[in-house]
């Protein structure tokens, strides 16, 4: 086994925020946990800035593990040392899933676990342990080989696959997609949604809508999946299903049995897929947010329409979302902007002013 650092280097959030108003973030470090036989020691090459980070961050959105804790759980990064039963997996490339199940419980056992009750998630639920940090200890069984990569991507810019490409496939799963169906994406133009639409497309769907509020997003989402799109800023729940069934009027399809993928979490996001649900239609529950919205279960009952929701994705569905990437099925490099991660606490304040263009993907410099 190669030399093992004594520590690792980490921005820890050490108090959680509230109401909006920030936490704190501290430059640190924490000990080496040890490398179990079926571990291995990651060192970072990117973190992505994930809107949960914000909410554990601005909102105090619980974690598993209280403060102080490291947040992160977008990683990409090289196999450093392994334990006895990991070696095979020293010096590869690799993305650590944001969602490591324990493999043993009945929810694994039945083909849910992305859902399992005992998961471990950086920067959640993995002791101390985050992607904010220069190296991690993990699980070598979860982890997704990067084979062949292009050089001209950076193995940072793989790490926004652990969860903003994967969450939207395995949404995606759940939606039940099938070439010829017609979609709805709300937040298309999102750091999630705009991976809901290229994917949607590259997997069959007939027609894509997007719905968002920032014009410069809702024009990019035309070149990667949307063939229409809503600017709902301002508008009603009701206008934009009006705007919605002008298009299905003018293109020939029926507004209903529609696929609607709530991606932004917001109680104006969640009106709106509530509003355009109708006959044998599903809206597929991406986003996560604290509103609360009413709605009649017995118009669900009268459209024998369904309300799904999705969490997280299974390692082993990672190497079909990267092929995609690799084969030029769905665009990364378009969706990713790289930082120092000594920038950390400017760039959790950008994200949490104005969701940007593209992803923040933190590299490590300490």
């Amino acid at each position: 086994m190669a030399e093992i650092p004594k520590q690792i280097q980490t921005w820890q959030m050490v108090e959680p925020g509230k109401e909006g108003k920030a936490g704190k973030l501290v430059k640190t470090v924490v000990p080496m946990p040890e490398i179990k036989p079926d571990e291995v020691l990651v060192k970072i090459a990117g973190c992505g800035l994930c809107h949960t980070d914000i909410g554990y961050f601005y909102q105090g959105v619980p974690t598993v593990q209280k403060p102080p804790l490291t947040l992160g759980h977008e990683m990409s990064g090289i196999v450093v040392a392994a334990g006895g039963e990991s070696e095979a997996w020293m010096n590869k490339e690799v993305i650590i899933p944001a969602v490591m199940p324990c493999r043993k419980c009945w929810m694994c056992k039945i083909g849910r676990a992305n859902r399992c009750l005992a998961q471990k998630m950086p920067g959640n639920s993995l002791g101390i342990y985050g992607g904010n940090s220069d190296y991690i200890v993990v699980p070598s069984i979860d982890l997704c080989e990067l084979k062949n990569r292009p050089k001209d991507i950076p193995l940072s810019h793989f790490a926004i696959v652990a969860d903003a490409i994967t969450t939207p496939y395995q949404a995606i799963r759940r939606a039940d997609l099938a070439p010829g169906d017609n979609v709805v994406v709300i937040g298309c133009g999102g750091g999630v949604g705009c991976h809901v639409t290229q994917l949607v497309k590259a997997l069959g769907a007939k027609t894509v809508i997007g719905i968002d509020i920032v014009p410069e997003k809702l024009e990019r989402s035309l070149k990667y999946g949307a063939d229409f799109t809503i600017n709902s800023l301002g508008k009603t729940p009701r206008d934009v299903r009006d705007e919605f069934r002008k298009i299905c009027r003018e293109i020939g399809e029926p507004n209903y049995a529609w696929k609607i993928f709530e991606v932004t979490g917001s109680g104006a996001g969640q009106s709106i897929a509530l509003e355009l649900l109708s006959f044998i239609g599903r809206i597929i529950v991406v986003g996560f947010g604290t509103a609360v919205n009413q709605y009649s279960l017995s118009r669900l009952m009268a459209f024998d329409a369904e309300i799904v929701g999705t969490w997280g994705c299974p390692p082993e569905h990672y190497p079909v979302v990267v092929d995609m990437i690799l084969k030029g099925k769905i665009a990364l490099e378009t969706f990713v902007q790289t930082r120092p991660m000594s920038q950390i606490v400017p760039l959790y304040e950008e994200a949490h002013k104005a969701y940007p263009l593209k992803r923040f993907v933190l590299e490590p410099d300490f």
